[in-house]
């Protein structure tokens, strides 16, 4: 794939940096609001864009469920974690993975959070089937080392969008797996100085397509094209705030 319509504007935005202080409060907050609801909403959660904010303002909202309350603060966390990471410039490890995942799930379904899956599942509307539990552990094991080593090569965009696949393909928690791998993917972009990219809702079915495309034939193109869309949209909303 060509990059080179968002490598030129990733180089704009980094001849911008520093960015102004309250410009880059602004973009933090905004991201955290639609990135949050957007991650969210491709689950079911079925709070509005509006209505995640108030949550992340510390109210609650009535008629909705505890779970989805608890979703919205726990992505927030994850987000906050994962700054952190990005700052101290972290590479990708297992402990990283559960970490994240951990926060994804806390205080929704504490069994599982940050526990690899001990049982068979399969993926509703998928043809795609993940390995068998006890595969798992040796998987994951095997995707670090990809992204930590063979993959460094690549482009940001297309590492990031692997990362995010293959971690999906494993399916490697019982739940929270899909808010755990666009995290992922934003851990890999926001290391390079990419902002976050954010996959949104109304693209949900086209995102599971070109996912179980990916799963099933091995070919990224469809998958890899919709996240760049996504990174490139990013990048638009940085430069035009500048």
């Amino acid at each position: 794939m060509d990059f080179e319509a968002i490598d030129r504007k990733k180089r704009l935005l980094d001849r911008s940096r520093p960015l102004p202080k309250y410009t880059l409060q602004s973009l933090r907050e905004n991201m955290l609001v639609v990135w949050t609801h957007n991650s969210n909403a491709i689950e079911g959660n079925t709070l509005t864009i509006s209505e995640t904010k108030v949550v992340l303002e510390g109210i609650t909202i009535g008629g909705k469920s505890v779970r989805e309350h608890l979703e919205v603060i726990n992505h927030r966390d994850a987000i906050v974690f994962l700054e952190e990471l990005v700052q101290n410039d972290e590479s990708l490890t297992e402990w990283i993975v559960k970490n994240l995942h951990r926060l994804v799930l806390k205080n929704i379904a504490h069994e599982h959070a940050g526990v690899y899956r001990n049982e068979n599942v399969i993926i509703s509307g998928a043809r795609h089937r993940p390995p068998a539990h006890y595969l798992v552990k040796e998987q994951m094991e095997q995707l670090v080392m990809k992204c930590s080593g063979l993959w460094q090569d690549l482009h940001p965009i297309e590492r990031a969008t692997l990362l995010h696949g293959e971690f999906v393909k494993i399916h490697p928690f019982i739940d929270g797996n899909g808010r755990t791998a666009r995290l992922l993917m934003n851990f890999e972009l926001m290391k390079k100085g990419y902002p976050p990219v954010i996959i949104k809702k109304e693209m949900r079915s086209q995102y599971y397509d070109a996912l179980d495309i990916a799963h099933t034939t091995g070919d990224y193109g469809d998958f890899l094209k919709l996240v760049a869309g996504c990174a490139e949209e990013s990048l638009d909303l940085w430069l035009s705030v500048l």
